[in-house]
């Protein structure tokens, strides 16, 4: 029976605070060989969500038009 695996954060801010404690833990310590690849794991969810948020952010740069904002309908 194996364990759920942590929902994602809401925030961004969040996510990057995480994956770099995540990243720090995986540079900084001898981990077992299972803790590391879990963390990797986890480390690729949360840069994916980062990712994810970033460009969102970028999409609604993007609707910005001649100093308007105009509707957005993505995510």
């Amino acid at each position: 029976m194996s364990a759920e695996p942590p929902a994602l954060p809401t925030r961004y801010e969040d996510a990057l605070a995480e994956l770099e404690r995540l990243v720090q833990a995986m540079d900084s310590a001898q981990m077992p060989l299972d803790l590391l690849l879990d963390s990797y794991r986890r480390g690729a969810e949360l840069l994916e969500f980062c990712r994810g948020r970033l460009q969102a952010v970028e999409d609604q740069v993007k609707v910005l038009e001649d100093g308007q904002l105009k509707d957005w309908t993505g995510e």
